[in-house]
């Protein structure tokens, strides 16, 4: 059990996890209440250990920088990462210029393309090991996916669709593809090094966490539109 303080990992790249109040500069969102419930139950504070990008958050989890974190399931990732199964399911969408030729998902892995992804995010992860023609040019942010797509005049843009919605409504002459790319399941995690016992308490947290509504009093209460809470136990791969 830990003693005084729980380093949470947050990952302010995703907005559907978490956001930074514009007055405070504090963190708030789903990951960030429940990092608090879980150290509430384990009669500790919880220390928020701040990241702009899912990669760095993902880097402090696993060089034991923090305690857990909240991250989508991607098999790189749980190299160093015991997942929890998810939480929270929301969708990767592309998003392409109001007059580009592509139409649907299948049509961008085409040679040519070029897809912006924030690096070292999931669907980053994932298109670097499902595209076999087009290629992917690297954003330093989640965030900053949309304007490197525009600056440089690229084909796709890639992201969580409630970002990249956001993002359709600040920047001109773009559209969303219809549909997903992909299905990404956001969970907790810990230090593969961790014991059974400190893996198995945070498993049957999430469990409790879904199944008695918190999760989803949570995403009600931010506003959060598009994601759905996860079924039980892990996903069938």
């Amino acid at each position: 059990m830990p003693t005084g303080k729980l380093r949470a990992s947050i990952n302010l790249g995703n907005p559907i996890l978490a956001n930074k109040d514009p007055a405070t500069g504090q963190p708030f969102g789903v990951s960030v209440d429940l990092a608090n419930e879980l150290a509430k139950r384990l009669g500790v504070t919880a220390e928020l250990v701040v990241f702009d990008t899912a990669g760095k958050s993902v880097e402090a989890v696993t060089n034991e920088q923090a305690d857990f974190g909240f991250f989508a399931i991607d098999p790189l990732r749980g190299e160093g990462i015991s997942f929890t199964p998810p939480y929270v399911v929301i969708e990767g969408s592309y998003m392409v210029p109001v007059d580009s030729p592509i139409q649907s998902n299948e049509q961008v892995d085409q040679p040519g393309h070029r897809v912006a992804v924030g690096a070292g995010s999931a669907y980053d992860l994932y298109l670097s090991r499902h595209l076999k023609h087009a290629q992917t040019v690297k954003a330093q942010t989640s965030p900053a996916v949309v304007d490197t797509f525009v600056e440089q005049k690229l084909e796709v843009a890639a992201g969580v669709r409630q970002q990249l919605e956001a993002d359709a409504k600040r920047v001109s002459g773009v559209r969303l593809l219809p549909g997903r790319f992909m299905v990404i399941n956001q969970a907790m995690g810990i230090p593969k090094s961790r014991s059974q016992e400190a893996f198995q308490y945070l498993y049957d947290f999430v469990e409790e966490m879904k199944r008695t509504g918190f999760v989803a009093n949570a995403l009600e209460r931010h506003g959060i539109k598009g994601a759905a809470v996860a079924a039980a136990g892990y996903p069938e791969s």
